[in-house]
């Protein structure tokens, strides 16, 4: 079991520190490390919805928490980017804390529509607080780059690095959860929760922990973003980006971490290639999304898995009957 789960770990690994070598071009890279951020939020986000059947909203404030929380700490006190990290990862885990504790005793379009909310007043705060945030037109003071001993993240590569191994470690930590007592719990709070509350399952309390873990991962995300592009202002952070992660998750396929990372690679670089049908693409994009939806359930990585499946059945099964005739 171990070494089926670690072998496509590991040649994700390789194919991760390997992109440098193939993508000279800095626009690409600085795609691929956006790409990386969405794929911080979405594993939380897989995790919450997948695992534990409860959707949210609002995560893209705890990303905008994290950015927030670094540019001030570092531009207005003076703080080091790695302390402002940390200090923005408690205070979105506080945060998460505090808001899932009546949140998550909802259900459904209710629970959706708690988090949207709290999503809105995130923004409605960044927009109000003029002084202290910059208010509509963005944070104003500088922001320093990230710092790994005597290396300063001044460079796309450097900054792709940092945030792919950020990833990679998040990775391999979610999927030691999911195949731990903690994802059978959470698989089995997904399935039914009055069933796995009679097995003795604490339904409140892994509900909660997995919010409080993904919006974690959220703000660590935001933080990488801040001290990547070096400035923040609220439009990376409305509701309507929180609804992007949600179908990044949802395309991918929800019951998968990789699902979560297939979609957010695909919704990250989509943009991108169809800017050539120009006037055309908002509506190539919405029907390709449209037809997932419709036609592929279970998401790219499910449907990637089924195919997969199909081809070793067609393989094994020529060599026998070859053999019968």
């Amino acid at each position: 079991m171990m070494r089926k789960l670690y072998i496509p770990y590991i040649l994700f690994c390789v194919a991760v520190l390997a992109l440098p070598i193939v993508i000279r071009n800095s626009h690409d890279l600085g795609i691929m490390i956006q790409a990386g951020f969405f794929c911080l939020i979405t594993m939380g986000l897989s995790l919450l919805m997948g695992y534990a059947g409860q959707i949210s909203l609002g995560h893209a404030a705890f990303f905008g928490m994290g950015a927030y929380a670094s540019a001030i700490l570092t531009g207005t006190y003076g703080w080091s980017p790695w302390t402002a990290l940390v200090a923005g990862i408690i205070l979105s885990g506080l945060v998460a804390f505090l808001v899932g504790i009546p949140s998550l005793k909802l259900k459904g379009h209710y629970l959706a529509m708690a988090t949207l909310g709290f999503g809105e007043i995130v923004r409605i705060f960044i927009d109000a607080e003029m002084e202290l945030t910059g208010g509509p037109s963005g944070y104003q003071k500088i922001i320093p780059y990230m710092q790994f001993g005597k290396w300063t993240m001044n460079s796309e590569v450097r900054h792709y690095y940092l945030t792919w191994i950020m990833v990679l470690i998040v990775l391999v930590f979610n999927l030691h959860i999911i195949n731990s007592r903690i994802g059978r719990a959470l698989r089995s709070i997904h399935a039914d929760e009055e069933a796995a509350r009679s097995v003795g399952v604490n339904v409140s309390r892994f509900k909660l922990m997995i919010f409080v873990l993904s919006a974690v991962y959220a703000s660590l995300a935001g933080s990488l973003y801040c001290h990547n592009i070096l400035f923040v202002a609220p439009g990376p952070f409305s509701p309507m980006e929180s609804i992007r992660f949600v179908t990044m998750v949802i395309i991918g396929g929800m019951g998968s971490i990789w699902g979560a990372i297939s979609g957010a690679l695909l919704l990250t670089w989509l943009p991108e290639v169809l800017r050539h049908f120009k006037d055309f693409n908002i509506l190539v994009y919405g029907g390709l999304l449209l037809f997932v939806m419709l036609f592929i359930p279970g998401g790219l990585f499910e449907a990637g898995r089924k195919v997969i499946s199909l081809v070793r059945r067609i393989v094994h099964r020529a060599p026998a009957e070859e053999v019968h005739e």
